[in-house]
């Protein structure tokens, strides 16, 4: 069991006044079974905002902002306390099903329709012929789907390039896979269109991962950033998370803020603006393990 404090603050500089701007977050950790929310607030620079909230269509907690003030600065900071423990994740003879059986359990039963949402294509995540040719490979005819998904994310992680510079949120997936390097939203995806690919469900979460400096060197303030990976749907336990970044299975390190079908259902905040013109985006996030 691990508690964290977490912040992370994003600020908006607009070249000329924003009239009126609307913005929905996601920036509160979700309460699960194994990560219990201890505190949270979110605040709002300039403070005439109206902050009210709520949930999204997938559970998550959502804020949303309406700024009536002109500004020229937009500062949303948003504070959280978490315990997170370990998840549970118990493999029993009923856990060896072959992917293709879990496909066909997604397919045939009505029980398991809220995950087969999570097959089809998303804003961001498009069926391509590329990933299901590079998914192919790992998931061999009758081989165990929690197997799969494993050798799936060590995969990307050993194949694939951590490259800050080298996407953006608009970066389709197929030049993701052609040029093999982006950042952990983009492995989080590719993995996911590779679970669609072959009928499986497959979702994004968006979080925080905590991080250890270089051997010798200080932990940076603001140095952290928000972290990404993908969730595979098994009938007979559940959802199963996996970081393809890390080549990891989420543990106590991870903590879970939102889930989607993609990046533009979780971004931590997007909104509409009158006014403004060009601005300047700054971001700094702290993952800090209390003792």
């Amino acid at each position: 069991m691990r508690r964290y404090r977490l912040s992370h603050t994003t600020r908006y500089e607009y070249e000329s006044p924003v009239l009126h701007a609307t913005h929905a977050m996601h920036l509160e950790p979700r309460n699960l079974l194994h990560q219990r929310v201890l505190e949270s607030r979110i605040t709002v620079s300039p403070e005439q905002a109206e902050l009210q909230a709520g949930r999204d269509y997938f559970g998550n907690p959502t804020h949303f902002c309406e700024v009536l003030a002109p500004h020229d600065v937009l500062e949303v900071k948003s504070e959280s306390r978490v315990e997170v423990a370990p998840p549970q994740l118990e493999l029993t003879p009923a856990t060896r099903l072959s992917w293709e059986k879990v496909r066909e359990q997604l397919e045939q039963d009505r029980q398991y329709l809220a995950a087969r949402e999570f097959c089809f294509d998303s804003p961001l995540v498009r069926s391509h012929q590329m990933l299901a040719e590079y998914a192919a490979p790992t998931f061999a005819p009758g081989r165990p789907f929690v197997d799969a998904i494993g050798e799936l994310s060590e995969r990307i992680f050993r194949e694939f390039k951590y490259e800050p510079l080298a996407t953006d949120v608009s970066t389709p997936l197929a030049q993701v896979l052609r040029e093999r390097r982006g950042v952990c939203q983009d492995f989080a995806q590719l993995a996911v269109g590779c679970l669609r690919s072959l009928g499986l469900a497959g979702r994004y979460v968006s979080g925080y991962l905590e991080t250890e400096p270089p051997p010798g060197r200080p932990k940076l303030v603001g140095a952290d950033a928000s972290h990404a990976w993908a969730a595979a749907y098994l009938p007979s336990l559940g959802w199963i998370d996996f970081d393809p970044t890390n080549a990891v299975f989420p543990g106590e390190r991870h903590v879970t803020v939102a889930w989607g079908r993609d990046f533009s259902d979780v971004s931590p905040l997007r909104g509409i603006v009158l006014g403004g013109g060009q601005h300047t985006l700054s971001v700094a996030v702290d993952v800090t393990h209390e003792d």
